[in-house]
């Protein structure tokens, strides 16, 4: 029996409303997330607050990721997944709230925690939901088409600092409304998403760790990369004499670049491998990590935080496209919140770890400690490759 009679037109359907709605939903929040790194670098580096402090309190959100993943499938479970996403949506608008009211970095920690914590739930479900609803078919290119539009969201983030400015609440209303509208959307298109699967056995997040941890690694690369750059590229830029408003555009750039190549590199998946694309991405990751120092002076500066942005998320992409090739059903569940789990860790372990290593040696540690972490996941990768 030939491959053109075993696969109907019909399993290559996707729900389309369901779809909108889950991009949409994870797109807003994305748009509220990639404000709010940013903004409170900008505040605290205002007040004179050390790098490695300034990490430190990026690294609270992660935390909430690390200790609000393990939970989440079972809550989801229980009370309804579009439900729990919906009552995040309004506990992180809340928090929010109350990180504008203060402006003290201790106070700070313990609310970034908890917008991290509500946040991540989120992520987890709408992953869930999206892997659930698409045809192994077109895995790739609606993975990569994802990433591409909640990278539009974060890189709206950052830039709607341009408009809004840094001080006062302007800036902090634009995240209340967006974590606000991202419940509404739930609500709007609650019927048509899929429910949570159930078959298969039950799996732990730490029992993931056994079934995939190079996957796991990838993930925790990725993170560390993004959440680094995030939190630590104003200090960068403002140790090289930039202005706000320059590397608040720069940091624009770098996550549209996620949103430029993803679908791009969701092709390449389908044709050449999720894997060798993955590597491919590493190790351009890399090239961009020892070419930042050189251009940030020149024009050039801007095609390489372009390119550098989306090969570096093209490492969490190809890992997503994994997750759905190789697990279904409960597994799948577990395979997502043990992404969340690792995503947090690699947050809060980047964040300080390069904070220090700027403070210990010069600005260059920003560029010097993710290049050693894309030289670990490529040679990672090619051990896995070569005992395969």
């Amino acid at each position: 029996m030939t491959a053109e009679t075993t696969t109907s037109p019909q399993d290559d359907r996707i729900p389309l409303a369901a779809m909108a709605g889950i991009v949409a939903t994870v797109t807003v929040f994305a748009l509220a997330q990639g404000l709010t790194y940013p903004l409170l670098s900008f505040i605290l580096e205002r007040q004179g607050t050390t790098p490695g402090l300034i990490g430190l309190s990026a690294a609270m959100t992660p935390l909430g990721f690390i200790i609000s993943a393990p939970f989440i499938p079972a809550l989801a479970g229980r009370v309804g997944a579009a439900r729990f996403a919906t009552l995040c949506s309004a506990l992180a608008a809340s928090t929010l709230v109350a990180i504008a009211w203060t402006q003290e970095v201790w106070a700070w920690m313990p609310l970034r925690f908890l917008l991290g914590f509500f946040a991540n739930p989120l992520y987890v479900i709408s992953e869930t939901w999206l892997i659930t609803i698409t045809p192994a078919s077109r895995r790739g290119r609606v993975m990569g088409l994802y990433s591409s539009i909640v990278s539009a969201g974060f890189a709206i983030g950052p830039l709607s600092l341009g408009m809004a400015g840094t001080e006062g609440w302007p800036p902090f209303l634009v995240g209340i409304v967006a974590f606000l509208l991202c419940g509404l959307i739930v609500l709007a298109v609650v019927p048509r998403l899929p429910k949570m699967p159930q078959e298969g056995q039950a799996t732990s997040v730490g029992g993931f760790f056994a079934l995939a941890p190079l996957l796991l690694f990838a993930v925790f690369a990725a993170a560390a990369f993004e959440q680094i750059l995030l939190s630590l590229f104003a200090v960068y830029g403002a140790a090289l004499g930039s202005a706000e408003e320059r590397i608040a555009s720069l940091i624009t750039c770098f996550i549209a670049g996620n949103a430029v190549l993803q679908i791009l590199l969701g092709h390449a998946a389908e044709k050449f491998g999720s894997t060798r694309t993955m590597l491919f991405c590493a190790m351009a990751s890399l090239a961009g990590c020892l070419l930042l120092p050189l251009m940030f002076g020149s024009w050039l500066i801007w095609p390489l935080v372009l390119v550098w942005g989306g090969v570096s998320f093209g490492i969490y992409t190809m890992s997503l496209i994994q997750l759905g090739e190789r697990f279904t059903g409960q597994a799948l569940i577990a395979g997502n919140a043990a992404f969340a789990f690792v995503w947090g860790i690699g947050g809060i372990a980047g964040s300080p770890a390069t904070g220090l290593a700027m403070q210990l040696i010069g600005y260059q540690g920003l560029p010097l400690s993710l290049g050693l972490l894309c030289c670990v996941l490529i040679v990672l990768l090619l051990a896995d490759r070569w005992r395969s």
